[in-house]
């Protein structure tokens, strides 16, 4: 009993775990240097998972360019404003700014898919931006002085990166949809949209930028935390959430699995010793209300 809605609940868990577990190595080694690093151990366990399993053959060769730039848009360009945002804001602020893809979804949709747009979710899209206007702005009091709740630079400059990895992962999500409803092994296209990420980064990383060098030397910890951070965030809970959705309702297992900035607000109460203010708790749970009625709209 309540197998779905556990797998949905622990997913987020997962998502705001791997968040708070990336915070250092992000710090460490750079935005780009971290996520190059990660998105080749997430490819590594995704491409070694579906090879042991079986998963290729049910991509079909005109797919490959939409899976390929789903992961250029989704993975590459949103991930790296997701991690880049976080550098800037911290990991309470991202996961309240990146859960903004789900209306950005429906509209989306909306728009280039002809999907309908019932009033419920229009209602839930407001609630959304409520919700992360309320915890960005009211979201911190002024005795919290640990660095994650610091901001560097502008505020609006990484409202806007956060916003940017929020329609990225949306983007992502819609290129690829087409993919899905084919038939196509979740796995598999991961592994792929993983893998061109991967190229790309490499590929960045080789140009004389000091920007997208790596900060630091690798070491066991920074390792041990990239590898926790991709197992959890992309392997772990991406299982869970496809588990949940071949079995239940998708309105609820995505309500479940929007909770990730509510349940990351104890964990970094535990992690900073610093309670999380008021407006956060508040603006964290609109944000779940109004995502509920998107999807169940």
């Amino acid at each position: 009993m309540f197998l779905v809605e556990i797998a949905a609940l622990s997913a987020a868990t997962c998502w705001a775990v791997g968040s708070i577990v990336s915070v250092m190595p992000v710090e460490r080694l750079g935005t780009i240097g971290f996520n190059r690093v990660r998105m080749l151990i997430v490819f590594a366990m995704l491409g070694s998972y579906v090879t042991i399993f079986g998963g290729w053959e049910t991509i079909q060769q005109d797919q490959i360019a939409e899976i390929m730039l789903s992961g250029f848009i989704g993975i590459l360009l949103g991930d790296t404003a997701l991690f880049a945002t976080m550098n800037r804001l911290g990991p309470r602020r991202t996961a309240i700014l990146f859960s903004t893809n789900a209306p950005m979804s429906t509209l989306l949709g909306w728009i280039f898919l002809d999907e309908a747009l019932p009033p419920m979710a229009l209602l839930g899209t407001i609630l959304v931006i409520a919700g992360v206007i309320l915890a960005i702005v009211y979201g911190k009091r002024r005795d919290q002085l640990h660095k994650w709740e610091a901001i560097k630079g502008p505020l609006i400059i990484g409202v806007g990166i956060g916003l940017v990895a929020a329609l990225g992962q949306s983007v992502g999500s819609l290129i690829a949809k087409p993919v899905m409803a084919s038939g196509a092994d979740p796995f598999a296209v991961s592994a792929m949209r993983v893998g061109i990420t991967a190229i790309g980064l490499v590929i960045l990383c080789s140009a004389p930028v000091q920007a997208f060098k790596l900060k630091t030397k690798l070491d066991g910890q920074i390792i041990a935390h990239i590898v926790i951070s991709g197992f959890l965030g992309m392997f772990v809970g991406m299982t869970l959430i496809l588990y949940a959705l071949s079995k239940g309702d998708v309105g609820i297992v995505a309500t479940l699995s929007a909770t990730t900035p509510v349940i990351m607000l104890p964990l970094m109460w535990f992690r900073t010793k610093e309670r999380p203010a008021i407006g956060a708790w508040i603006g964290a749970m609109i944000v779940v209300i109004g995502t509920g009625l998107i999807f169940m709209g």
